[in-house]
């Protein structure tokens, strides 16, 4: 079965009216990323293969990309050309959201930080209705935060292969986007300015150092936030 959704063209080995109201979720993905980062609208067609099984889908990686390490979900871009992988399981939604974040977010962008790249696919990865209050990392990074496992911005800044991201990098990639998205106003604003130098290829400072300057006590304002973070707050993201 195949379609288009979006900047999206689908291609599954079942058929993709059971994935519907996922579809309709990403073809609405790039509309968000546009409002809370002030993206453009995405410069190419994305496309996205289903396989029915995991097993159809690690044999089909495998052929094609025989020395990427198999994943469950994969984002890729070769040639020029942007594409999703995954396959039919309980996750799928979760998964489609997470890699076509990551294929939005460089269709327009030549570079990204990866840190923020797995962050913002972190975020997004949930339906709206549950990304600000109900992400699982959540009620993980209030725990890490009363052990005092804190994972500063220059310390994931510092990540530059995916094999430095482990859980713990993960969920704070996480806290940290949702800080921007959903904590003091300046943090958002130095977020976006952050993301557009990196769409016009400006050789920016890393964004903790913006932050530093627009938020004094940025680390304990960060711990700060989930603290009081409840659902009766108003929120824009």
């Amino acid at each position: 079965d195949s379609g288009s959704h979006g900047p999206f063209q689908c291609v599954a080995q079942f058929p993709l009216a059971e994935l519907a109201p996922v579809f309709d979720e990403l073809s609405h993905l790039e509309s968000e990323l546009q409002r809370t980062l002030a993206l453009p609208s995405a410069r190419q067609t994305i496309d996205v293969f289903l396989l029915a099984d995991q097993t159809r889908h690690r044999r089909f990686l495998a052929q094609l990309y025989p020395r990427i390490p198999y994943r469950r979900a994969l984002y890729v871009r070769r040639e020029g050309r942007a594409s999703v992988y995954a396959y039919r399981h309980g996750e799928l939604p979760v998964d489609l959201r997470h890699e076509c974040t990551h294929a939005l977010l460089h269709a327009n962008l030549p570079t990204v930080p990866l840190w923020l790249d797995e962050g913002l696919a972190e975020y997004f990865e949930m339906p709206l209705s549950q990304r600000a209050f109900d992400h699982p990392h959540l009620a993980a990074v209030r725990w890490n935060l009363r052990l005092g496992m804190v994972r500063t911005l220059p310390a994931l800044e510092a990540a530059a292969e995916l094999s430095q991201m482990g859980a713990v990098e993960y969920c704070f990639a996480w806290a940290w986007v949702h800080f921007m998205l959903h904590g003091p106003v300046a943090a958002h604003r130095e977020l976006v300015r952050f993301v557009t130098g990196l769409q016009h290829g400006v050789d920016a400072s890393p964004l903790s150092n913006r932050l530093v300057q627009a938020i004094p006590e940025m680390d304990l304002r960060m711990m700060q936030h989930f603290s009081r973070w409840r659902r009766t707050e108003s929120f824009d993201a």
